[in-house]
């Protein structure tokens, strides 16, 4: 079983209309959208969902009124300004505690140290994930809550669930659509794949974001391969990311056209290669052959 996951220094580059035409071209394998923060894959592929579960990330504290003594302790205590005080709600004098729910972190100090043991801490659902059929093969992809964290927790469980589905169903990839950034979401996107495809953008601001990605999935001592989207824009800055490559000893796979059936082909939920052929797909099919040839190494 391989991995393939592709990542982007930031979002917006094509990684995921890139990653809907290599599902498309691989025709059967498992699909992972580990974009948590931003899912979008399903928007193409049109999932049909087969399960459903909530994600529970960590916890959340949570001041019971009746119990509060409003001391205050727990107000000064946190660090993340997350408690405030405030009037009892019986209308009676005096004031109690409750904690923001934005705001709080989960780290269960104020928990520890109540007088009274009046703060509950709680498990919290922060999200959603589900497991799909596509026309393309098994989907697992997911939703974060609206100011949720601990999407690299939830970037895991996908990547976990994806490899039991593959060896269940006897696939031999895995194509994940990994989170942009250099962040959490994006250390468990990439840590143990095989193969690492940068997708990138002929722009100064292109070249630097690629420079941090491959320096973050060196340190994890993993294969990079780079394709530059949209190469033509700007072929002075392309040669420019094709000499880096060079010099750090990266393949790059992919030069990919500027192509406008790509916004024409999202709106009618197709991959590039399904819409038909035109410069970008034929690209990407060029793309994908080095990619299966790296991938069978």
């Amino acid at each position: 079983m391989k991995e393939l996951v592709v990542i982007s220094g930031k979002g917006g580059t094509g990684k995921t209309s890139i990653v809907a035409s290599l599902a498309t071209l691989a025709e059967k394998a498992v699909l992972a959208d580990c974009d948590v923060d931003a899912a979008d894959l399903h928007l193409v592929l049109e999932p049909t969902i087969k399960r459903r579960e909530d994600f529970i990330g960590g916890k959340q504290a949570f001041i019971v009124e009746d119990n509060c003594i409003g001391c205050g302790r727990c107000a000064r205590i946190c660090k993340f300004e997350a408690i405030e005080e405030k009037a009892l709600s019986n209308g009676s004098k005096g004031s109690v505690y409750r904690v923001d729910t934005i705001s709080c972190e989960g780290c269960g100090v104020c928990v520890e140290f109540c007088p009274r043991e009046a703060i509950e801490f709680n498990e919290v659902v922060n999200g959603q994930w589900f497991i799909s059929d596509t026309r393309y093969g098994t989907m697992v992809h997911a939703t974060l809550g609206i100011a949720q964290e601990n999407s690299g927790k939830l970037v895991s469980l996908i990547r976990r669930e994806a490899k039991e589905i593959a060896k269940k169903e006897n696939q031999s990839l895995i194509i994940v659509d990994g989170s942009p950034g250099i962040g959490c979401p994006v250390i468990a996107s990439i840590t143990g794949a095989d193969i690492v495809l940068v997708v990138t953008e002929p722009t100064l601001s292109g070249l630097h974001d690629l420079e941090r990605v491959v320096e973050l999935a060196r340190g994890f001592d993993l294969s990079i391969v780079v394709a530059i989207n949209k190469y033509d824009l700007n072929p002075d800055m392309s040669d420019k990311i094709e000499a880096y490559a060079l010099q750090n000893d990266i393949e790059v796979v992919g030069k990919i056209h500027y192509d406008k059936s790509v916004t024409k082909a999202q709106i009618n939920r197709e991959s590039l290669i399904e819409h038909g052929d035109s410069l970008g797909s034929t690209d990407i099919k060029e793309m994908w052959k080095r990619l299966s040839k790296r991938l069978s190494e």
